[in-house]
């Protein structure tokens, strides 16, 4: 039977499921907040998969009704072990809302398109259900908003400083980061008849209780949650110790006084080995979404259908990006022989026409990458090994990158591969000090321009302006002037027409109005009508969001301008419409206030055109003092699955993207 339409194939998702495998029970019944697509970028299944592979009997129940009678909670009974729970792929009020705080009209991880199959902090929702149900059956939280708000943090959407989840949802204990490992290793304690309550040194898990830290034990003791709602700058203290754990080789344990008790926060794992992430992907998926959506468009599954994410981790650091938070800073790669697979199983896929439309990851190019002397790597504390400059240890070659392209170029059933990730230009083009890599690497942006662009290559340099850029850890705009140098170059040489499709951010902390002035007037220099647009979105755990926040920069401990305001906030982004006539009226009259005529002939060099009236439709995150409010069109981006200002990951290869919460896998 088509696997498409056998539900034997799956993981079951009702009793009847259940019952035509013999099952009595499951083992482990995990709830998400997702549509439940059996394939490896949608984190619910990779879990499930895994724990199916080391024996375990395991139902999903996908997206519940959290508004009836709940009677999705209990129709698949009490499992054997615990329940498990996830709010999905991404953070689910960067799903919900807009960057200002608008409800979204759809939801790109249902089937539809439709919006409202989840609640608001689904992991506190469901976990609360469960246990007024099943008060002793452990509940194991995991995914992207466990992954973010496991010690306290901001909340944009309810502009308070918040405690770690755990005090907020009752969850036995949370797994956080990529959980295959993890979940196994609980799993298997649990079914040897340990106590969920006397499980406390499982790697990457964090959970409440009521015994203090011992003062001789070395661990971290972050300032309590009822301190850094006192003092901001304890908060950003907190975040500085916990990024740095987070990114080191080997952190420490962490704790956190919270309402009388303690969170305590287990290290991360090193990243996974070869093997252990080939094992994670040549899992049995169908590659489709189960039977039970009935052919229904899930976007952000047709979005990756015929992608193949090669490696996890990002080292790159971004101030406004949480990857590293979720998925570490070491990059795990798979091997050759796993992703070839992996092409092979989709050019099989019945509607298949010759293209792959991603092979990338988090970020494109780190695919095989890692430092030089990992002796080094071990003792470094840096977030990042780009910024300020790119790390002298860095082995950035990217031959082994090459030869996965030339593998899958080869394959007959293969007309062309795309690179549809964001590609790290300041990687390739940095000097390694070794003249075989920078010649590698020069060719590896030959090929990826010449043979892998399917028409408009995304970068995203993010803002113009050196100062900016330094609070969002990127690189100088200069870097991008070559970058695009070399893009026109190949392009002419090859005789193609390819476009070149940069990202900015407006709001940034450290970004004035003044600053996206000469942004516009730049990119409009450089001929573009800019498209991949966003305000800035805060989002737990990064770096900018703790300077939105506290006002401070968390490692300087300086004042950092932010615009918070609304109409800061509109301000601001008015100038990425320059060439619009409906923004027209106040650009000029911004310039002007600025005292800006430099910029104004810049923008506009026959003179001030004719003022027309501004739309009130032709951006709906622009408006006038009077306007009333609108929602963002998918032109602006508000449909995306890669989400550019979405928790989850940088559009790589899975739905998840880079922006400000990036994206997520288990």
């Amino acid at each position: 039977m088509d696997p498409r339409y056998d539900k034997s194939l799956y993981l079951p998702t009702t009793r009847e499921e259940m019952d035509r495998l013999g099952w009595d029970r499951a083992d482990i019944i995990l709830f998400s907040g997702d549509a439940y697509v059996d394939h490896p970028s949608f984190g619910a299944a990779v879990i499930g998969r895994v724990l199916q592979a080391h024996g375990y009997r395991v139902a999903i129940v996908p997206q519940p009704n959290w508004r009836d009678d709940l009677r999705d909670f209990r129709k698949l009974g009490v499992p054997r072990l615990f329940f498990g729970v996830s709010p999905g792929a991404m953070d689910s009020m960067v799903n919900h809302y807009t960057a200002n705080r608008r409800l979204r009209h759809d939801d790109a991880y249902t089937a539809g398109g439709r919006h409202g199959a989840r609640p608001d902090y689904p992991s506190v929702v469901y976990s609360r259900i469960l246990k007024e149900l099943y008060p002793d059956v452990p509940v194991i939280g995991g995914g992207i908003e466990c992954s973010l708000r496991r010690v306290s943090h901001y909340d944009y959407w309810s502009d308070s400083l918040r405690p770690s989840i755990l005090a907020e949802a009752p969850m036995d204990m949370l797994i956080y980061g990529m959980g295959e490992r993890t979940v196994v290793e609980l799993a298997r304690r649990l079914d040897a008849g340990e106590n969920i309550k006397d499980i406390t040194d499982v790697a990457q898990t964090a959970f409440l209780t009521d015994s203090a830290p011992d003062p001789q034990s070395g661990d971290i003791v972050l300032a309590s949650y009822e301190d850094c709602r006192r003092d901001k700058s304890l908060q950003a203290r907190n975040f500085r110790d916990v990024e740095i754990e987070s990114n080191r080789m080997h952190g420490r344990r962490m704790w956190q006084a919270t309402g009388g008790r303690y969170v305590c926060i287990n290290p991360m794992l090193p990243q996974m080995t070869p093997e252990e992430i080939d094992a994670s992907f040549d899992l049995p998926y169908t590659r489709y979404p189960h039977p039970r959506y009935k052919g229904k468009t899930i976007p952000a599954y047709d979005m990756i259908r015929h992608s193949v994410n090669m490696h996890r981790g990002c080292f790159g650091g971004c101030a406004f990006c949480t990857i590293s938070a979720h998925q570490g800073k070491f990059i795990a790669s798979r091997s050759k022989d796993s992703i070839l697979r992996e092409v092979r199983q989709v050019t099989q896929m019945d509607d298949f026409k010759g293209y792959i439309s991603d092979l990338g990851g988090p970020s494109a190019n780190m695919y095989g990458m890692k430092g030089r002397d990992t002796e080094r790597c071990a003792r470094c504390v840096r977030p990042s090994c780009l910024h300020p400059k790119p790390c002298p240890n860095l082995d950035n070659d990217h031959s082994r990158l090459l030869e996965i392209y030339k593998a899958v170029d080869a394959m007959p059933e293969v007309k062309k591969a795309f690179v549809g990730s964001g590609v790290r230009y300041d990687l390739a083009m940095a000097p390694s000090g070794n003249p075989r890599t920078d010649a590698v690497n020069r060719e590896y942006l030959r090929q990826l321009i010449a043979r892998h662009v399917s028409g408009r290559l995304k970068v995203a340099p993010e803002h113009t302006s050196d100062e900016v850029l330094d609070v969002m850890r990127k690189p100088s705009f200069e870097l991008f002037h070559r970058f695009k140098q070399l893009f026109d170059k190949v392009n002419q040489r090859e005789g193609l027409r390819q476009q070149l499709i940069p990202y900015f951010i407006s709001s940034h902390p450290g970004c004035r109005e003044e600053d996206m002035a000469e942004l516009a007037a730049i990119t409009k220099n450089l001929d573009f009508h800019l498209e991949q647009v966003q305000d800035f979105t805060p989002t737990p755990m990064t770096v900018s969001t703790e300077i939105y926040y506290t006002g401070i920069h968390p490692y300087t401990g300086k004042p950092v301008y932010t615009a918070r305001d609304e109409r800061e906030k509109l301000a601001q982004r008015q100038y990425f419409f320059w060439y619009k006539p409906e923004a027209r009226r106040d650009i000029v009259n911004s310039l002007r206030r600025l005292h800006r005529p430099d910029l104004l002939k810049a923008l506009y060099p026959g003179g001030v055109p004719a003022l027309a009236e501004p739309s009130r439709s032709y951006n709906p995150n622009f408006r006038h003092a009077d306007a009333p409010r609108h929602r963002r069109t998918d032109a602006d981006g508000n449909a995306d699955p890669r989400g550019r200002d979405k928790g989850e990951g940088k559009g790589a290869a899975r739905p998840t993207g880079k922006r400000n919460d990036r994206k997520s896998k288990p």
